[in-house]
């Protein structure tokens, strides 16, 4: 190469690294400023986390400072890891792209999923969309009315295959607490279990709070006795925890790890790397915008849970998962197959 033309390629150099540095030192606002960032949703249109998130994308330009454009783009591929990984690899590190994947993936990455590259404790958490919580009920004429029972009296429930809630929940309470769940598989999703609890093929059911209590006349009848969540922090004040029951460090360790996925509710990152000050902007964002007026107003017209969990409790998610010991990972592995 020439003279002239290695003098010329340094010259482009500095040009770019001079544009790359005026980028980085840009102010959120002045950076967002006319930008379009990119909304990456890894599930399919219609799903909550698709309508959660066009609603979020409505309301949020409203608070970053700069008001940038927002537009989403959906990548379900392979149960979102595709949307992780692009997250975590391809994609912009300069605040441009953000987006949400399924909340089973923290637990997966730890268990070693093979077609999962991202490092879950890497990612910039902005926060995450609705807390739900899962628990278990029985109908009011079984012998297990509330959860002491459950260690005493069989109690059968439907199972929808072992990567199903329905499943999930009674087969890691049997394990890990000696709880007598009879579980009968082959129901396809929660519509067919609850229709076969309700004609008393089965005598209990656990699944989200929000579906569960959505069964409004049964409910108002006192058709069902509340057990309890399978979550340390239950929906709500008359529903104990599973958690009041274990007695050991195994125990808990199990149940915290298994159970963690629905505490992430619909969780939204940046990819790593993205100037501090801007995931700083764009978690004040996060916040505000869940506190809209116009949002909640429009969510609740849709019965759509938009409450916020912090980036924080996320991070602190994330930290308790990789904590796991290998031993508790492995019975994970043994019991659940197909992941959490």
């Amino acid at each position: 190469m020439t003279p002239a033309r290695l003098g010329r390629l340094g010259i482009a150099i500095m040009i770019v690294a001079t544009m790359v540095h005026h980028a980085q030192a840009q102010a959120p606002e002045e950076f967002y400023r006319g930008k379009q960032i990119r909304m990456i949703i890894g599930h399919p249109v219609g799903g909550d986390y698709d309508i959660g998130g066009r609603l979020l994308a409505k309301y949020l330009p409203r608070h970053v400072p700069g008001r940038p454009t927002i537009v989403v783009q959906n990548l379900p591929t392979a149960a979102s890891i595709a949307a992780a990984n692009t997250l975590f690899g391809a994609a912009p590190k300069d605040g441009t792209v953000f987006g949400s994947f399924s909340r089973n993936l923290p637990s997966q990455a730890v268990l070693g999923h093979p077609n999962l590259q991202a490092d879950m404790s890497k990612f910039e958490w902005l926060g995450a969309v609705s807390q739900p919580s899962r628990i278990c009920v029985s109908w009011h004429s079984s012998r297990v009315k509330k959860a002491e029972d459950i260690f005493a009296h069989e109690l059968i429930v439907p199972g929808g295959g072992a990567s199903s809630g329905l499943s999930i929940v009674p087969l890691i309470i049997n394990h890990a607490l000696g709880t007598k769940f009879r579980i009968v598989e082959g129901y396809r999703a929660f519509p067919d279990a609850m229709l076969a609890f309700q004609r008393g093929e089965v005598e209990g059911i656990c699944n989200t709070y929000s579906q569960i209590v959505a069964q409004a006349d049964l409910v108002r009848e006192r058709k069902l006795n509340f057990l309890f969540s399978s979550e340390e922090s239950a929906p709500r004040p008359d529903i104990p925890s599973i958690f009041k029951f274990v007695r050991t460090n195994e125990q808990a360790q199990l149940l915290r790890f298994v159970f963690s996925s629905t505490e992430f509710g619909r969780p939204y990152v940046f990819p790593p790397g993205v100037p501090h000050d801007r995931v700083a902007a764009m978690r004040a964002a996060f916040k505000a915008t869940l506190a809209d007026p116009d949002l909640l107003h429009e969510a609740a017209r849709s019965d759509l849970d938009m409450s916020l969990r912090a980036p924080e409790d996320l991070m602190g998610l994330i930290g308790q998962l990789y904590a796991t010991p290998p031993a508790t990972l492995e019975v994970v592995r043994k019991l659940l197959p197909g992941g959490t």
